[in-house]
């Protein structure tokens, strides 16, 4: 499932972010969803989320596995 619109993603969500230092190589990060950052339904890169492991920031790509 793609990470562009906000309704498909949760918090506790197991997604790919993709982080603005890594953005030029499109280099994935994993791990779960703390904070969904992004107000608007949808954004064509990926909604913006914080992750729970590391407080990193980044835009989803893929959405792994949902919480529950």
């Amino acid at each position: 499932m793609n990470g562009q619109n906000r309704s498909n993603i949760q918090i506790g969500a197991l997604v790919d972010i993709v982080l603005k230092k890594d953005q030029p190589t499109g280099k994935l990060t994993r791990g779960h969803v703390k904070r969904i950052l992004t107000n608007s339904p949808t954004h064509p890169h990926g909604i913006k989320v914080m992750l729970t492991e590391s407080d990193m920031v980044g835009r989803v790509q893929n959405i792994v596995e949902q919480q529950g």
